[in-house]
């Protein structure tokens, strides 16, 4: 099939900062185009203009031979290019159905339609797309985070006739299959879908073709059959990969938290125990019980029953403050930084400081410039750049906008962090920020416990990894007998014998 996007010299600029100097790269009909790059290398603004969200300063975009300027999400889907991002865009106190029909949820021209026929048509656009464990009337704002990035996708899926952009799309779903097979479907009809995913082995899977973008600029586009993962890497980051980390065991001191027969949520009993020194993995599958752990471990949730033991000491750990007044202290990054973590029309350093100076009895007059100078360090701790630390938050991309949770994560003094899912939709070169910040934690009389949904991450930075089924621990393997093959296994449950298989008849 025949080119169906072609972008020419495509730039954006914020004043001076530049966000993407000159993307060059087409899409073929029918084709799964991957954009690969780190965060902050362009993705996420070449998705917004595509989109209709933000207009380009330079450059130009055609589609179907004709110009593409969208000036609003609807008026980009209206010419049949539609979106899932990766911050999910949907409204939480809204129904399934509405989110799915917005803006036009009713069809009516002088009077409402009714709820009945909007649920209808609602549930004929999940069936369509193989949503059968999601009813249209049920509230986003109740749904489990897989869940809501599959609400998202099939919103996009439903209106896609051209162009399917697709950001991070898996960062939250447990397994590839069902979406692949919608891909599959639609690229059958000659829409075209532009994959943005860090996981090199889905693009791999899915994708023909990928345009490598870095610091804002298209550096080549390849057939990825001719490419291996090194060379990718390479052309994202400028340089070799780094080295695998060290397979030496983690020298580990004194407990610093206990739990004993722990009820919250899912978790039903739960004994943990982390010392100073390592790092305990958390492998599950979805909904086994890890967010209610997570949440309950950084006070976020009220335990039913069971003790928890912070420093030798009982510990109520009725809020996040609490928890981090706790000796010797937790800190808690949660799973969805957006919604959950930061405050996105302040900046970088406010967002970082700000645990700290809440914590402080004495009064103090606080600037921009002394914001900086203290959140400085902790932001070198992750590799933030300081240039970052007055942009607004909102304004940094996913990777960046994590390495400020990070940080004010490390600016509390804590020496418990509790991390769920701290590397998920980053890329590459901020995965390994990511994880030198938790060996040099740890090496300084730290502990963590942090939840991967990627098992390979999981294999190479536990110290032991902690295997959750349906609330209970499963398993609890040590490094020296960790695989990826055991963990999953241990993720299914406990083994069963299977039945003995019919003699043949003679």
């Amino acid at each position: 099939m025949g080119q169906l996007l072609a972008v020419q010299d495509l730039a954006k600029r914020y004043g001076a900062t530049v966000a993407l100097g000159g993307v060059t790269m087409g899409i073929r009909a029918g084709e799964v185009h991957a954009i690969l790059g780190e965060n902050g290398a362009g993705k996420s603004t070449l998705v917004k203009i595509l989109s209709g969200v933000v207009q380009p300063n330079d450059g130009t975009m055609l589609l179907d031979g004709a110009p593409h300027t969208p000036a609003s999400i609807f008026a980009a889907r209206g010419a049949g290019v539609s979106t899932a991002f990766q911050e999910l865009s949907l409204i939480p106190h809204l129904s399934v159905a509405e989110n799915l029909l917005l803006p036009k949820v009713s069809r009516g021209r002088f009077w409402p339609e009714r709820r009945a026929s909007i649920m209808q048509r609602a549930a004929a656009i999940l069936a369509e797309w193989e949503i059968t464990d999601i009813a249209p009337d049920a509230m986003i704002e109740d749904l489990p985070l897989a869940q809501r990035q599959r609400i998202e996708i099939t919103r996009a899926l439903s209106h896609a006739t051209r162009l399917l952009v697709l950001d991070e799309p898996t960062a939250a779903l447990p397994d590839t299959s069902w979406l692949f097979r919608q891909i599959r479907r639609l690229t059958e009809r000659g829409v075209a879908v532009m994959y943005i995913s860090h996981r090199l082995s889905e693009v791999r899977e899915i994708c023909q073709r990928a345009t490598i973008l870095r610091n804002g600029a298209s550096i080549e586009t390849v057939d990825l059959a001719g490419v291996d993962d090194a060379g990718i890497f390479a052309m994202m980051v400028g340089h070799a990969p780094a080295a695998p980390r060290s397979e030496t065991e983690t020298a580990t001191g004194d407990i610093l938290l206990e739990t004993r027969d722990l009820h919250v949520g899912a978790i039903k009993g739960l004994n943990l125990t982390l010392r100073a020194g390592e790092i305990v993995g958390v492998a599950a599958l979805e909904g086994q019980g890890q967010q209610d752990l997570f949440q309950a471990l950084g006070g976020v949730r009220k335990r039913a029953s069971g003790d928890i033991i912070v420093g030798g000491r009982s510990a109520p750990l009725g809020t996040p403050g609490k928890a981090q007044r706790t000796a010797p202290g937790i800190a808690f990054v949660p799973e969805e930084r957006k919604a959950d973590g930061i405050f996105d029309n302040l900046t970088a350093a406010t967002n970082i400081v700000m645990a700290d100076f809440a914590s402080r009895s004495t009064g103090a007059f606080v600037n921009a410039r002394l914001e900086r100078n203290r959140a400085a360090k902790s932001a070198e701790r992750v590799a933030l750049s300081p240039r970052y630390l007055g942009f607004e938050v909102g304004n940094l991309s996913g990777g960046n906008q994590q390495k400020v949770l990070l940080a004010r994560a490390l600016m509390t003094g804590a020496k418990i962090l509790i991390l769920f899912d701290p590397a998920r939709g980053v890329d590459v070169g901020t995965k390994q920020s990511i994880y030198a910040m938790m060996d040099d934690f740890v090496a300084n009389g730290g502990t963590i416990l942090f939840y991967s949904s990627e098992l390979t991450e999981l294999v190479q930075l536990s110290t032991r990894c902690v295997v959750l089924y349906n609330g209970q621990v499963s398993a609890e393997v040590s490094r020296a007998d960790m695989t990826e093959e055991r963990l999953l296994a241990a993720a299914h449950g406990p083994a069963r014998t299977p039945p003995t298989p019919l003699r043949e008849a003679s």
